[in-house]
């Protein structure tokens, strides 16, 4: 009857052992360990101070390049600050909202929740200014590589056509 000897499986000592995220453990030198909620809880601070810096920075920018009518030749340049801008503002926000853990009910939550929380209107801007970067690259390359072939059939418009499909 040696193969009826019980062991503890794998399962019940992983659903045994498992102290949850947040509580602190004592190891045995007394020092206690930080828990993995309180780790999260710092990189989305660290995330949310990014997109404050990325937000002022980018203002700054915007607001250089209108003040110094530079905006006027270098539209594409211009649309890639703006749309670093929007990012990281809703990098601010979306992450502010999640630090906070605010419950949401109604129709305004559902709409937050819906927008803002599942980083949808985040990610639209990220998307739009990769687009926008890889615009700035064909625009530039066709300028550099075949230069009397961009003076001759590259208008402004093109230009517009570009910024309002990012």
């Amino acid at each position: 009857m040696i193969g009826e000897i019980s062991t503890p499986s794998h399962l019940f000592y992983a659903m045994s052992t498992d102290q949850g995220d947040t509580t602190e453990t004592t190891g045995e030198n007394g020092m206690t360990s930080a828990s993995p909620l309180r780790g999260a809880m710092y990189s989305e601070v660290f995330v949310i101070v990014i997109g404050v810096i990325g937000t002022v920075a980018n203002g700054f920018v915007l607001y250089a390049l209108v003040a110094s009518k530079q905006h006027k030749k270098h539209e594409l340049i211009v649309n890639q600050n703006a749309l670093d801008l929007y990012s990281c503002m809703f990098l601010f926000i979306t992450y502010g909202f999640k630090l906070s853990k605010m419950y949401l009910s109604g129709s305004s939550g559902y709409y937050l929740c819906m927008f803002v929380q599942s980083q949808c209107l985040l990610f639209a801007g990220l998307y739009a200014s990769l687009i926008n970067l890889m615009i700035i690259s064909f625009d530039r390359y066709l300028k550099v590589v075949h230069s009397t072939w961009s003076k001759k059939h590259l208008r402004k418009w093109m230009t517009y056509a570009a910024i309002a499909f990012t």
